[in-house]
């Protein structure tokens, strides 16, 4: 589904010098793979998300999608960033539907649509609600629905659950897995936590400090489909140290090393 070839990335500063912020980086990601990238801060996980969205150039290497060179956004690809990003003065379900406006692809079915997606991700009867009567994951769960409103084969996620508190943060992990189960995607995600990594994916890529290049992919071991009782064995913690070691070296929790 995507195939991304000795990728490599460079920035300029306001002072002239390269900034080297992706290098060298080579993965291939099936139809309706889960696939976490994990990493220190400043290691270009969301750059490389912007990268295969095609909303930045590389520059050096490919990336293909179908075997289509990716050079600008695609209609088949949906993104959630970390902030909802939700029009404050549309409705939810206009929210939702902001996609397919733009795209001039509005069909007599379409609110209908939006609706079932709603309903789906637990916000029936929020339809007509504006965003600041939302909670914040009640925000992102719209925002989810917006990204899957033209049906897209490959949804790209910016550390979505980023800015939620703890509880909610589980329970939007749960409810993308349960959206990714009902209505298989491909997903590229991007997160600080190791353990979200873990549950949600079937490989997680590592990143070496920048500039970022894969250190490992790891492959989980865990089968689906999965809750968080999945925490308590012992190839979730095994996965989930090994990652740690990759990251932080041989330090281990109680040195301080983050989670």
């Amino acid at each position: 589904m995507i195939e991304i070839d000795k990728l490599s990335k460079v920035f300029q500063s306001q002072d002239g010098e390269d900034v080297v912020a992706v290098r060298n980086f080579s993965v291939a990601i099936a139809k309706n793979e889960f696939v976490s990238l994990v990493g220190p801060s400043g290691c270009g996980k969301s750059t490389m998300l912007r990268l295969v969205a095609g909303l930045i150039p590389p520059t050096v290497g490919t990336i293909l999608i179908e075997g289509v060179p990716v050079r600008e956004p695609r209609q088949d690809t949906g993104i959630v960033f970390q902030s909802p990003t939700l029009l404050p003065w549309a409705t939810v379900a206009d929210n939702v539907l902001f996609p397919l406006k733009m795209m001039h692809q509005m069909a007599v079915d379409s609110l209908d649509k939006a609706n079932a997606l709603l309903g789906l991700v637990g916000l029936a009867g929020f339809e007509k609600k504006y965003p600041r009567e939302l909670s914040g994951g009640m925000q992102q769960r719209a925002a989810i629905c917006r990204a899957l409103i033209h049906d897209p084969g490959i949804l790209l996620m910016d550390e979505p659950f980023g800015a939620l508190d703890a509880l909610t943060r589980e329970e939007m992990s749960l409810e993308l897995l349960r959206i990714w189960t009902e209505q298989p995607k491909t997903i590229l995600f991007v997160t600080h936590s190791i353990p979200e990594a873990v549950l949600l994916s079937d490989r997680v890529i590592v990143m070496s400090a920048r500039p970022g290049e894969i250190v490992e992919i790891v492959e989980v071991p865990l089968p689906r489909p999965r809750s968080f009782a999945v925490e308590a064995r012992s190839e979730f913690q095994d996965c989930a140290q090994h990652i740690r070691k990759l990251i932080f070296g041989a330090r281990d929790e109680h040195d301080g090393a983050p989670s």
